[in-house]
């Protein structure tokens, strides 16, 4: 739609005296307004104070013409909505800016704003998302660097800096025979009803550690660094960004929301319906409303979505669609919704230049209004607000009443609490009461709050009830208590169940089934957090989609933080595929791919992160470069929780070349120390966790060698020295790390030496020598350790890698369900071989979870581990299991020509 000059200059004529007297005060806008020509209109009004010697008046000239372009042109159709509140926030940016500088120089004349230090403002609400109105307040917060400010010698910093804030709301607020600036509002500071206008930055990071509110997190969700030292605003910032963007998922928030919800509603004036008076802003249904829908998404999931981490309303809608954490229609139907609101307030903020939200309290007032939009009548206006305000609010009631409990059920009182615990289930009701009243009564550092306390009650019910329902509910109330006992805080954990109860009952089970998962989960409560999303039971994607995951980076983050960054969510995937396998959810070996794909993603991003910091000071070395093969379950593709990664370092180049840093090193120590601190990444602890035991003792150079070694030496020492049990290690070796050309050049050499020939009577002879020399040293440590049993996983692999180094060719794929499938399509094994690996594999990666010990669990246990592997019952698993063996004993028998005692 083409805009409509005339009718918008007739329309501001005729129902906004504001608007028609600044088209009488200022004919050079008009004319250019008139004549269609916006971008002149306003390059002239941003022209408007220029020469103007006083600050603060040149800031009233500029603002006013900059006022009429952009509403005649917001009338006309002319300028999108963000185009006018962008405007209008940029132009507060730099009156801020001005008033900072000209608050500096009344006591240091010759400050050059060119390079501002020490005192800077930062932009919260519309004004930090870019969406000021017509007749907003400014919301800054005004902070300085004692060290850095500004300032005569003799004066104090504290001092100077409350000088400066003085100076600028006195600028900005001023009103004179020209109007005012801006309305300046401070009290969005820290502890704004004791502290001074201008804050300390230590002062205001304390504050921000210690003690502030769910709603200055709300606040800061659209803080902007705006004027003055813009760079320390941004670093400010960053150093707050995990109090605003919290790691843990955090339903606490929406309560906290709905409470401020239910107050503002109940303090606002006005009509609560649509009709004279009716606050577009505050009232139910309201901009207000869209705004706390779009910030309590971002308070809940952003810290775990950096996506989300938006200022603009429309923008963040937009996101939450993209994420799948709100339906795509109901995030279109808001932000439509969100914008013809704000046009209306803008429609009532024209006529007067008043900073009003609310309808006209009479008839004709609304008329106006109507008209003033272009709309055919004061009815129709009124039609349309109440249909969007009553859509706005039922979706917002709909989140807040959904995820804010509408009441708690106290913790029985001590005199009732054994009988009531004894119909629950519990054993010994007596000795679990006696052990939650000691975590009410402070025992539990987490529990010793008043917060802590209410919210645990809240939950208390549903939670003790899932326990004595668990798997050995003594064992799962173990599990919960020494989760409690390692959390600082619970707050969130409670709140998340609270807000979640069908997670009280999965918790309940991970805590009474599987002992790693309950370990980590004591270590990290927040690992429950990615179990509340639609995708908790769907397998991870590719290698390379995993890298792009485990990439997305926060600016700013330096060599640790992205290593903890990887750890986190590696150990949130790693966790979730736990649960599938408790819940039965995908078939153990899906799952045992998933993890070896997460671990292949972890080790080339680690890896990269570094060797980017290692380059650095050492620098690179030219056409060389690390390449890393994965030997053994990783070089296989199919890990299980309790896999270690068998790994070796190679290099490739001359191994006389230097790298070219500021600290050179020849190759072979350049490599030895990077391939040494790409080991660490992957395996040593942090405060996140540590990732995966590597086990680097197949490198061609031994347990005591040096961990790297360059390609040629690897290809010598394979082709040379090596011994058959290396070669069958080979077998199932995959380059992980590299150029695709270096990954080329080491499969190539892999298989080489795997296709070489050999003379099958030695063969036989080592691998039957190893074999025996492995079961005296390594027994199986119980009756469902399928990998070291007779019959089980070892012996199953022995039989497949001595036939595909025999053989030269047929079958030789590192997977070994694939080697398996490629030697019975060869006709060199029989066909049930293939059940039995997948059968055992099952059962191994199930097992290292639900029977980390190789004993047979208890029978909630052996329930699930049936479901995980596909069976009816115990006793068909374990007819699966013998029939497995007995497949692997045909096979050795027909490979060796030997028996294998399966049932020793």
């Amino acid at each position: 739609m083409s805009a409509d000059w005339t009718s918008a200059i007739d329309r501001a004529r005729a129902h906004a005296p504001f608007l028609a007297n600044a088209l009488d005060r200022l004919p050079a806008v008009t004319e250019l307004l008139q004549a269609g020509d916006s971008q002149a209109a306003l390059a002239l009004a941003r022209k408007a104070g220029k020469g103007v010697a006083d600050t603060a008046s040149a800031l009233r000239r500029e603002k006013q013409a900059l006022g009429l372009a952009l509403a005649i042109g917001d009338l006309a159709g002319a300028f999108p909505l963000l185009e006018v509140t962008g405007a209008l926030s940029a132009f507060a940016d730099r009156a801020l800016d001005t008033a900072i500088v000209a608050g500096i120089r009344r006591r240091v004349p010759d400050y050059d704003p060119a390079e501002p230090k020490g005192f800077f403002a930062l932009a919260l609400g519309k004004h930090g998302a870019g969406e000021l109105n017509y007749s907003s307040d400014i919301d800054p917060i005004l902070l300085f660097d004692p060290k850095l400010l500004p300032r005569r010698e003799r004066d104090e910093p504290g001092e100077a800096a409350q000088r400066i804030a003085r100076a600028v709301v006195e600028i900005l607020s001023h009103v004179g025979h020209e109007g005012y600036v801006f309305r300046v509002d401070l009290r969005l500071r820290p502890a704004s009803e004791v502290s001074p206008l201008a804050i300390p930055v230590e002062g205001a990071l304390s504050h921000y550690e210690s003690s502030a509110l769910t709603w200055e997190r709300a606040a800061f969700i659209r803080a902007r660094s705006c004027a003055g030292d813009v760079a320390a605003g941004e670093a400010f910032l960053a150093a707050i960004r995990p109090f605003v963007w919290r790691r843990s998922l955090d339903f606490g928030a929406i309560a906290e929301i709905g409470r401020l919800t239910a107050q503002i509603r109940a303090s606002t004036r006005g009509s609560p319906q649509v009709g004279p008076g009716f606050d577009l802003k505050k009232g139910r249904g309201g901009i207000r409303e869209i705004e706390f829908y779009a910030q309590t998404h971002q308070l809940i999931h952003g810290g775990r979505h950096p996506a989300l981490r938006l200022r603009g309303t429309r923008a963040t809608l937009d996101a939450l669609a993209e994420a799948g954490l709100v339906p795509a229609e109901e995030a279109r139907l808001l932000g439509e919704h969100y914008d013809r609101l704000r046009t209306i307030e803008h429609r009532l903020q024209m006529q007067h230049d008043q900073q009003t939200h609310s309808l006209p309290k009479t008839a004709e007032g609304i008329e106006a209004v109507a008209r003033l939009d272009g709309m055919a009548s004061g009815q129709a206006l009124l039609d349309e607000l109440t249909a969007i305000t009553e859509a706005v609010g039922e979706r917002y009631d709909t989140l807040i009443m959904a995820n804010t409990p509408t009441g708690a059920v106290a913790v029985p009182d001590q005199s009732t609490m054994p009988e009531d615990l004894e119909a629950l289930g519990f054993a010994d009701p007596a000795a679990v009461a006696q052990r939650i009243e000691g975590w009410l009564g402070g025992k539990v550092r987490a529990l010793r709050s008043d917060a802590a306390r209410a919210a645990f009650v809240a939950i208390a019910p549903d939670l003790l009830a899932a326990l004595a329902a668990a798997p050995e509910p003594d064992r799962a109330l173990a599990r919960w208590e020494q989760l409690l006992g390692n959390l600082p805080s619970a707050i969130n954990l409670f709140n998340l169940l609270q807000a979640r109860p069908a997670l009280i009952e999965m918790l309940a089970r991970i805590l009474g089934l599987a002992p790693p998962l309950a370990d980590a989960l004591a270590r990290r409560a927040d690992l429950l957090d990615p179990l509340i999303d639609a995708s908790a039971f769907d397998l991870p994607g590719s290698v390379a989609e995993l890298v792009a995951e485990l990439t997305r980076f926060e600016a700013g983050d330096d060599y640790e933080r992205k290593l903890d960054a990887v750890r986190r969510k590696v150990g949130e995937l790693r966790f979730k595929l736990g649960v599938q396998l408790i819940e039965g959810a995908n078939d153990p070996v899906a799952i045992g791919h998933a993890l070896a794909r997460i671990a292949e993603a972890a080790l080339v991003v680690l890896t990269d992160a570094t060797a980017e910091e290692f380059e650095g000071t050492h620098g690179h070395i030219a056409q060389s470069e690390m390449l890393i093969l994965g030997l053994g379950r990783m070089g296989g593709g199919v890990l299980t929780h309790a896999s270690d990664l068998d790994l070796v370092y190679l290099f490739s180049g001359d191994f006389r070349r230097e790298s070219d840093g500021r600290r050179p090193l020849g190759a072979t120590h350049y490599y030895n120390r990077l391939s040494q601190r790409a080991i660490s990444a992957l395996s040593v602890a942090t405060a996140q966790g540590a990732l995966f035991e590597v086990d680097t003792r197949l490198r061609p150079s031994g347990e005591q060698g040096p961990p790297a070694a360059s390609l040629e030496s690897f290809e010598t020492y394979q082709r040379e020295q090596a011994w058959t049990w290396e070669h069958m290690a080979l077998c199932r070796a995959r380059p992980l790390y590299g150029s695709p050309e270096g990954r080329a050049a080491l499969a190539a050499v892999v298989h080489a030496v795997l296709t070489a020939p050999r003379d099958a009577d030695k063969l036989r002879a080592d691998v039957l020598e190893m074999r025996e020399k492995m079961a005296r040293h390594k027994p199986p440590g119980g009756p469902l350790d399928v990998k070291l049993m007779r019959g089980g996983l070892v012996d199953l692999e022995f039989i497949v890698h001595f036939i595909q180094l025999r053989e030269r060719g047929p079958g030789l794929d590192p997977d070994l369900g694939e080697a398996v499938r490629g030697l019975a399509a060869a006709g060199l094994v029989d066909a049930p071989l293939v059940e039995a690996h997948d059968a055992l594999t099952r059962l191994l990666v199930a097992g290292r979870l639900l029977a980390p010990d190789a004993q047979v669990p208890g029978p909630a246990a052996r329930l699930a581990l049936v479901r995980a592997c596909g069976y009816g019952d115990w006793e068909a698993l374990e007819t699966g299991l013998a029939t497995a063996r007995r497949h692997i004993a045909d096979a050795w028998r027909a490979a060796f020509d030997e028996t294998l005692e399966i049932d020793a």
